[in-house]
């Protein structure tokens, strides 16, 4: 994960994703650890429901204690989605996709002005158990 210019941290993360509400809303919430010391570098937390009025999925995700909303794209398969966060001249990409046995990848770019987008982070989600 990219915390700052060239600064790559390599995390433990884990992830809880569960439906909430008979499947109405799905929370998901992950905290990173530096796998050098264990520190906490990321936690963060979001909400993804589905907006009747427009017709598509929102996103409102939590981290380093701010928010933001975003919309979100589902695959044309069902096995993934897409989002992004715009801040000024900030702008992310996010890619999540699920293998067959339920896994998720996640690829994450994050774009400063007119530069070419850059890692933000990747991540491998494994079953527990």
């Amino acid at each position: 994960m990219l915390r700052g210019p060239g600064l790559m941290v390599d995390l433990v993360q884990t992830e809880e994703a569960e439906y909430k509400l008979d499947g109405l809303v799905l929370t998901i919430e992950g905290c990173g650890r530096a796998k050098a010391d264990g520190a906490a570098v990321l936690q963060a937390f979001g909400i993804i429901s589905y907006d009747d009025e427009h017709a598509v999925y929102r996103m409102r995700a939590f981290n380093d204690g701010r928010w933001m909303e975003t919309e979100v794209r589902l695959a044309e398969d069902g096995k993934g989605m897409t989002w992004g966060f715009a801040l000024g001249e900030v702008r992310t990409s996010s890619v999540l996709r699920i293998n067959e046995v339920g896994e998720w990848t996640e690829h994450a770019e994050i774009i400063f002005g007119a530069q070419p987008p850059k890692t933000l982070l990747e991540v491998a989600v494994r079953l527990a158990g």
